[in-house]
């Protein structure tokens, strides 16, 4: 793990999600560079410090994007314009829940995200995803080299990442490249679901992964016998919970297992483990629509999949980290115990061989992604070379 601000882990996880988002080294130096006091301040006055700098940097390299535009250089102002949007959502995930300016932040960082991915054409489309009187927003990622109706692979967030950020890691292009596609997207509690429309989480997360199956299944360019699901960090409970109810789904991977959330919410009360973002209590309670932390506390007791995993009877890969400081490692031995009926089922947790060994591989993402790209490509009929 690259240890920026050695006293301060939560700024620490966001510089090395910025890098494995295709930051530029030298970039975060300048940005970080006049942080070291601020990384030591109260989380309202040291969040300030750190949007201030971000943002200057993503704003500075829109300006050096229009210039290429201007010359008719877009491809290299749309990479410019995504390290824009990825610098944004750094700073924007550590803004306090209601921080002045945030949704207008928020909505900014999207708009350069967007205008990055259409001028440097990358395989990615935005959609809608119909869910009630509302939708789930979605990218989606077309396999490579294929013909006719492609196996996908679900990919959904973690308490508090988004679909950009998912995106931009690489998961979606490794597995496009394996003739894979990907649909990832913000569910209820998460990027713009919760941000721009309220929808907050919910523990049966069946409910709108269902939803969104329905969705692909009226897809020409989709094989509805081939549709699995993955789910990074607290994703790691979301999508065993919804590969155990929705029968449709050909397979499951989770990339950190979360197998007992409201285990992890106890510690976290008596400071044991390493907090995912600042405020991070006034985070939870606006994630799940909680009133305070007794509230949030007992909708948590739902969040745990005891009792519910020998309903799943597709393959299933549990990945996790060697030096996990979030979630314990034993919760990935309980997920792939307890995976009983599961007729592929497979432990692979990352070590400082491979690297990845942080929570969710954060730290290093590529090898562990490789892994997850092959795992999946070989269970649903892609390919490996």
């Amino acid at each position: 793990m690259f240890r920026y601000f050695p006293t301060n882990y939560v700024w620490d996880l966001s510089v090395n999600l910025a890098l494995e988002m295709g930051a530029r080294i030298g970039e975060i130096e300048v940005m970080c560079k006049p942080l070291q006091e601020a990384a030591k301040q109260p989380d309202a006055a040291g969040t300030a410090a750190f949007r201030e700098t971000w943002q200057h940097m993503a704003e500075k390299l829109c300006g050096l994007a229009e210039e290429d535009e201007a010359a008719g250089r877009l491809l290299s102002a749309g990479e410019k314009y995504k390290r824009a949007a990825n610098y944004l959502l750094t700073c924007e995930r550590l803004q306090a829940h209601g921080a002045p300016g945030r949704i207008a932040l928020y909505q900014r960082f999207e708009e350069l995200f967007s205008k990055g991915i259409a001028l440097a054409r990358d395989n990615c489309e935005r959609v809608q995803i119909p869910y009630g009187d509302s939708f789930l927003s979605g990218l989606l990622v077309h396999a490579e080299g294929t013909s006719g109706p492609a196996p996908l692979l679900l990919q959904v967030n973690g308490l508090d990442s988004t679909k950009e950020m998912k995106y931009l890691v690489g998961l979606p292009g490794w597995l496009a490249k394996r003739g894979v596609s990907s649909l990832i997207i913000d569910q209820p509690g998460t990027g713009d679901a919760l941000r721009l429309r309220g929808l907050t989480a919910r523990f049966d997360s069946e409910h709108w992964a269902s939803r969104v199956v329905d969705w692909l299944e009226t897809r020409a360019d989709v094989d509805p016998k081939r549709i699995g699901m993955e789910g990074v960090s607290l994703g790691g409970y979301y999508c065993p919970r919804a590969v155990a109810f929705e029968p449709r789904f050909a397979m499951g991977v989770v990339w950190g297992a979360n197998h007992d959330w409201r285990d992890v919410q106890a510690k976290r009360l008596a400071k044991e483990g390493n907090l995912p973002v600042p405020h991070y209590w006034a985070h939870v309670c606006w994630v799940w629509g909680a009133k305070n932390i007794d509230d949030f506390m007992r909708i948590a007791q739902d969040v745990h999949l005891d009792g519910i995993l020998d309903r799943i009877k597709v393959p299933f890969l549990v990945t996790h980290g060697e030096k996990d400081s979030q979630i314990p490692l034993k919760w990935a031995h309980a997920t792939y115990e307890q995976l009983v009926n599961s007729p592929k089922r497979e432990l692979k947790i990352f070590t400082d061989r491979e690297g990845g060994v942080q929570h969710s591989s954060f730290d290093n993402s590529a090898n562990a992604g490789a892994y997850i790209a092959d795992w999946v490509a070989e269970t649903l009929g892609g390919r490996t070379a």
